[in-house]
Formats: structure tokens, sequence, C-alpha cells
């Protein structure tokens, strides 16, 4: 029995008894309905719309599907894209938008407060909550958590007007850290203008700390927007600046530094700066010992600097050697790193394409494509839209043509 039972049964209330004469009764309908001849529907596209991967249609063939049907595909089946509204909810995505904007105007406690009594207890108390916040983010993804996470940070600000002493410090600390979380999480949810803002916040409340970790941090951070702007030498500039200071830093900083400073030199196509970089922050990892309650990805993930290379690699066009590293690092992902896995997978399909393997690339993708559609990360679809560029010299034979389709789904608008 086909998986996608919906739209199964709505072809058949409709008359259309078979994929082929739905395919054709579509098609016509399309064509009158948008007044273009070219407007088609192919069988085998049907077909796998009624099986267990639909994927979603591109947003013309929707208009025609709800007109034809009487249905929008979010009702019928179809795995809806992040982003996608149906036309009558238009203006509530207007709405969303100014809360969207809103939270971040957050950052900023207009006027003066009334001075209060702050325990120092409160400083554990945020750190613990950082740490929740860094476990939820694996799994629930951005949008979930920015609101979340920038009311608190406009909470610890309140509070650093009226603390004092090393209690203010604490927060200071704090502060930092939950500003560049939101910039990240704004980053992953494809805003980097709001990501850009985030940022600027943290490297003010970093200054203000008087830390010059935090400080290598901030810059890291800024660097981090750079890179994703392809912007390598400001990459190259932040991480030089971060580094001035690199023995009065905890080997964490400096190790998020260099490997950040390879995706620079990555950028302007210096594979040997790219090669001694990572090699450099992967002789301090054994050094980072500290337990500051932010940056711990180096820790954390596993493999962590060999997927910085890897990232590296497949962005200089290394596609060989990226797919060599790629092979070993997904062997030790836990699943619970869901979203990170995802990003991977569509970095190994990249490589994959540019190493000339286009069908290898279609099985490593079928995967990040389902968890990009269920953690609507923006940097995700945005590794998937690099590996549709990727897989144009395939783009008219079969391999191509099912890969292409089923990117579709998410890469819309990228």
């Amino acid at each position: 029995m086909s998986r996608n039972d919906a739209l199964r049964a709505a072809r058949l209330r409709v008359g259309w008894r078979t994929a082929e004469q739905a395919a054709t009764r579509l098609t016509e309908h399309g064509q009158r309905l948008l007044m273009d001849r070219h407007f088609t529907v192919s069988a085998r596209t049907w077909r796998r719309w009624e099986g267990g991967c639909p994927g979603w249609p591109p947003e013309e063939t929707a208009l025609v599907i709800h007109d034809a049907l009487g249905r929008w595909p979010e009702d019928l089946g179809f795995t809806t894209p992040p982003g996608w509204l149906r036309p009558e909810r238009q203006e509530g995505e207007q709405v969303t938008r100014c809360a969207f904007v809103s939270v971040t105007a957050a950052a900023l406690v207009p006027g003066p407060v009334s001075p209060q009594y702050v325990d120092p207890a409160l400083i554990g108390y945020f750190e613990q909550q950082l740490e929740g916040h860094y476990r939820a983010d694996m799994f629930l993804g951005p949008h979930d958590l920015i609101g979340t996470v920038s009311a608190q940070y406009q909470l610890i600000d309140k509070l650093l007007r009226s603390a004092q002493g090393e209690t203010r410090r604490g927060l200071l600390r704090a502060g930092a850290a939950y500003a560049a979380l939101v910039g990240w999480l704004y980053q992953d949810a494809g805003d980097l203008n709001g990501a850009a803002f985030w940022r600027g916040v943290t490297q003010e409340i970093a200054l203000r700390s008087r830390e010059p970790h935090l400080v290598g941090y901030a810059l890291v951070n800024q660097a981090q927007v750079r890179t994703d702007l392809g912007d390598g030498h400001a990459v190259l500039d932040l991480c030089e600046a971060a580094l001035e200071n690199s023995s009065r830093m905890v080997p964490k900083v400096r190790v998020m530094a260099l490997q950040q400073q390879a995706h620079g030199a990555s950028l302007t196509g210096d594979r040997t700066a790219v090669d001694r970089l990572i090699d450099q922050a992967n002789a301090l990892l054994p050094q980072v010992d500290d337990d500051l309650p932010w940056g711990n990805a180096c820790r954390r993930t596993p493999a962590y600097l060999e997927v910085q290379r890897a990232t590296c690699y497949g962005r200089l066009g290394l596609g060989h050697e990226a797919v060599s590293l790629w092979d070993q690092i997904l062997t030790s992902v836990p699943d619970t790193a869901r979203r990170d896995r995802g990003v991977y997978l569509a970095r190994h399909a990249t490589a994959a394409a540019n190493a000339g393997e286009p069908e290898q690339a279609w099985e490593i993708a079928r995967p990040a494509v389902q968890i990009a559609a269920e953690t609507r990360s923006a940097r995700m679809r945005g590794e998937l839209s690099t590996l549709q560029r990727a897989m144009r010299p395939w783009q008219d034979a079969p391999v191509g043509q099912d890969l292409l389709e089923t990117l579709a789904d998410v890469t819309e608008g990228n």
C-alpha cells in the first residue's frame, strides 16, 4: 500500500484512477490555471508523491494541487518545507516577523531601572540554564529557542544595572555567553543580519568584562558570520586579532580562533594554511581543561577538528580527500547530534559530487534532506543548496533528476 494514503485518497475522490491519469489531469489543470502550456507533471513524479518520501512540490505546483484537489499539499501527506506559509497566512507571517524583530530589540533594555539586590547565586543559575540551552539546541533547532534565550539575556542586562563587584563580573561573563548563543541561533536560522547584531552585543559585553578570553571568543563569533558571508579576508583579520593576545587566553579560545582562521584560509584558496592551522589547533586540544560554560564544542563534538578540516577541504574542491575524512567522521557522530549529522551528511554528499560520484552523493544526501525538513535549519538548507550546485553536471541524468527533485523540498528560496 502506498505510504502517502492522503494523496492517494484525494486522487481517487476526484476520479483519477491511476498515477498516469492523475499526472495528465493535473498537467491539464495547471496549464489552464497558470495559462502556461509548459507546465507539466509526470506520472513518475506523481508516483513519488504517493510514496514514502513525497517531498514538496514547487510553489506554482502547490497552487495547482490546491486548486484541483481543494487541499494544500501540507494536508495531503507532503513534507512541509521550512518557511512555507499558505497564501491566506501571509498576513500572519508579517506579524510573526515583527515579533521576531522585537526579540532582537530585547537585547537593549531602555532607560534606568529600579535598583535591586542581585544574589551571587544567580550566576550559577544562569550558567546551568546555559548548558541546558546548548543541549536543547541540538534537538530543537534555532526557532524554538531564540525567544527564551534572548529573554534571559535581557534579564541579565537588567541585573547588571544593579550588580557590583564579583557578582557583576560573573554576570558579564554569563551575558557574553548568552548573547553569543542568541547570535548563533540567528545564524542557524539564516538571519545573518540578526546574527551580526547579536555578535556585536557579544563583543560589547565581552569588552566590558575585560577578560581577554571572552574578547577573543567574541571575535571568533564575528568571524563565524563572516565565514557564512564568504568573506575570507575578514575571517583572517578577525582571527588574527583574536590571537594577538593568545598568551592571555585559555587554550579553548585559541583552538577556536585557529580552526576559524583555517576556514578563512579555505575561502582564500590556501590549502597549506588550512592544514597548518588545524594541526596547530589539534596540538592545543589536550590542554583544554577550563570550566567555562561556553565554547565547548571542541570537547563535546566527536572529531571536532577533523570536521573543520573536511569542511575546508570541501570548500577548496578537494572532493576525494573530503570524502575520505567524512567517511571516518560520520562513524563517530552519535544519534543525539541529529542536526550536526545532517550538516555533515550534506557536506559529505557535496564532496562526493565534487569527486565525480553522483550516485554516492544521492545516497548520502537522502537522510540529510529529511533532517533539514525536521529541524528547519537554514544552515543545513544552505549546505544542500551547495550540493544542488555541485550536482549540475548530472542534472539531466536520472540520478540528478532524483536528487534535484528531492532537494527542491528544502532548498527552494535559498
